[in-house]
């Protein structure tokens, strides 16, 4: 199966203005991945997903009511939701809670599933989306628990990837927006301390601004 990225590097300066986030403008250092990258990343792989998932429920004769995604919430909430609009194609939704960055924490500390895993994925071709492959520590857990209803197919799909050196759990994804530095990010869903998550970009805080 083929993987596609696009590689990002030292980012793009912060334009003042460019972004109606005022209140939270003061708070970025600089954006990683503006909302015009993201937007073309998510269509293609919105289309290659689509194509591969059809692929699949062909060559294993599956229903057309076998297709499920399941985003980790709340990180996923964002690129689950424009995902989902760029795949043409009949699938249902099921969402699975994971904390793994507490409060203002900038460094994961272990994956711990909240409440109740989606059931009967017996014999469904399943998508996992999530914000980030980071630690791996959150994939591995649902990987795992997942596994264990034995669907027809359980693939992965992150938004973005940090460098294979932070892995601390043996985990590789089928689909990947974006490979990035190993800085802490936030926007497009993901957050400090709850917030930043409705920032339209994936950006870097000031330092200054992390532990406010």
């Amino acid at each position: 199966m083929l993987e596609g990225s696009g590689e990002i590097g030292r980012g793009l300066a912060v334009a003042r203005g460019s972004y109606p986030c005022s209140l939270m403008h003061g708070d970025i250092q600089r954006i990683l991945v503006d909302e015009e990258k993201i937007a073309a990343r998510v269509a293609e792989l919105g289309t290659q997903i689509s194509r591969e998932l059809e692929a699949d429920v062909a060559r294993t004769g599956a229903g057309i009511n076998d297709i499920v995604l399941i985003p980790i919430m709340t990180g996923g909430i964002v690129f689950v939701a424009d995902l989902m609009r760029q795949m043409a194609m009949k699938l249902s939704l099921r969402v699975v809670t994971v904390s793994s960055y507490p409060g203002i924490s900038t460094e994961s500390k272990g994956a711990k599933i909240r409440g109740e895993l989606p059931r009967d994925l017996k014999g469904k071709h399943v998508l996992v989306v999530d914000d980030i492959l980071d630690s791996g520590q959150t994939l591995a857990v649902i990987k795992e628990a997942l596994s264990e209803q034995e669907p027809a197919s359980l693939r992965m799909c992150v938004l973005l990837r940090k460098p294979a050196w932070r892995r601390k759990a043996d985990i590789e994804t089928e689909y990947v927006g974006f490979d990035i530095p190993d800085e802490f990010v936030v926007g497009y869903g993901l957050d400090y301390d709850g917030y930043y998550r409705n920032y339209p970009a994936i950006a870097v805080l000031k330092q200054e601004a992390v532990g406010q």
